[in-house]
């Protein structure tokens, strides 16, 4: 198979992406892959760091307020589709899929014009932009959430749910806690903001770290490397307690999330379909900021279903923060029912069937 992926700007469109691709490798070793992003997205280092081939179109999501900026936006977006063209002569694919981010807009929208096989991957609640337009030219539309159906139309759509889940559904407890000062056999709490970190939830935690002393668990807290720095000054000036370490990042998260018994952090995709795939109970803190409040969204698919619990950023403080850690800690009835909800939510075998939709339409060519 000749496997072309594009997507970029997050690691919610990334990551997904890399995980299809490994699935795929496993299933047959042969196949090429082609990642076509851009110079300043985050893909252009996680991609070539991954070991597969990469190149970049120029391009640029639209303003949206009245903006001369746009016009350029026009031009870049027509120049692109050429230059996708060129890409995908030179490489031939069997399969385009583009994975979100409005790079991918000009790659699956110049393969479709080819008649090559195309297939976008929605992972959020509500459908992005490029998404939306694509979906018009695209064979098939793979979702993860049910809500996310209205804004598609409905004979191109197929559930595969996220690659990533299968990606982590099979990773084991290795003890890793111990590499951050925690120990291996107590129970853990994970707050984390994403990456780049989130300021409210970071400040949100500093006040609460006092009221994590003496309690019968440890609180592992990831600031993000951009807030690090203030973080610990802030910090010098209170007594941190023995079960509570301060990092900035943690490598290869995945790898201790089977050590965790509570996370706090965002609704972000893939940040769901890490919970899910390994039944961890959750408190979600959506991003207000993002596009159509779709964190929101991505998050109550969890709390309606009494896996996870919601605290509005509008409603964050040090004090809510470290109440509801605290109450969900005591109650481990509680958190082993949360999990057993969001582990059957889980879509293990997500990369799987989109594997399946993108075979299919090889076949049908």
């Amino acid at each position: 198979m000749r496997l072309l992926v594009s997507g970029g700007g997050t690691g919610g469109h990334i990551y997904p992406a890399l995980a299809l691709i490994n699935e795929i490798k496993k299933k047959d070793p042969t196949t090429e892959v082609l990642y076509v992003g851009t110079r300043k997205g985050l893909e252009s280092k996680i991609v070539p760091d991954a070991g597969i081939d990469f190149k970049t179109i120029e391009i640029q999501g639209f303003k949206r307020s009245l903006s001369l900026e746009n016009f350029k936006t026009v031009y870049l977006f027509l120049k692109s589709i050429h230059d996708s063209k060129k890409i995908i002569k030179e490489f031939k694919p069997d399969v385009v899929v583009g994975t979100g981010g409005y790079v991918c807009g000009s790659v699956v929208y110049a393969a479709s014009r080819m008649h090559i096989p195309t297939v976008v991957h929605e992972q959020n609640s509500v459908a992005g932009v490029t998404n939306k337009f694509l979906s018009h030219f695209v064979d098939k539309v793979a979702i993860c959430f049910d809500d996310v159906r209205k804004d598609f139309p409905a004979e191109k759509i197929v559930f595969t749910g996220n690659p990533r889940a299968q990606q982590v559904a099979g990773m084991q407890n290795k003890n890793r806690l111990s590499e951050y000062g925690l120990a291996n056999d107590k129970p853990t709490v994970l707050i984390f903001g994403g990456s780049r970190g989130a300021e409210k939830i970071n400040s949100s935690a500093l006040e609460a770290i006092k009221k994590f002393e003496n309690v019968d668990f440890q609180v592992l807290f990831v600031t993000g490397r951009v807030h690090y720095d203030q973080i610990m000054k802030d910090a010098a000036k209170i007594d941190i307690p023995q079960n509570v370490v301060i990092k900035p990042y943690i490598p290869n998260m995945p790898e201790i999330l089977p050590e965790i018994d509570l996370i706090v952090g965002r609704a972000g995709a893939t940040s769901l379909a890490e919970i899910t795939a390994l039944g961890i109970p959750s408190i979600l803190i959506p991003s207000p900021y993002v596009t159509a409040d779709h964190q929101t969204r991505n998050a109550m698919s969890l709390v309606t279903k009494s896996a996870a619990k919601i605290i509005k950023e509008q409603d964050l403080n040090g004090e809510i923060l470290a109440q509801t850690v605290i109450d969900l800690m005591k109650n481990k009835e509680q958190r082993t029912q949360m999990a057993k909800n969001a582990e059957a939510m889980g879509v293990r075998d997500a990369a799987d069937r989109l594997y399946n939709v993108i075979e299919k339409l090889i076949e049908e060519k």
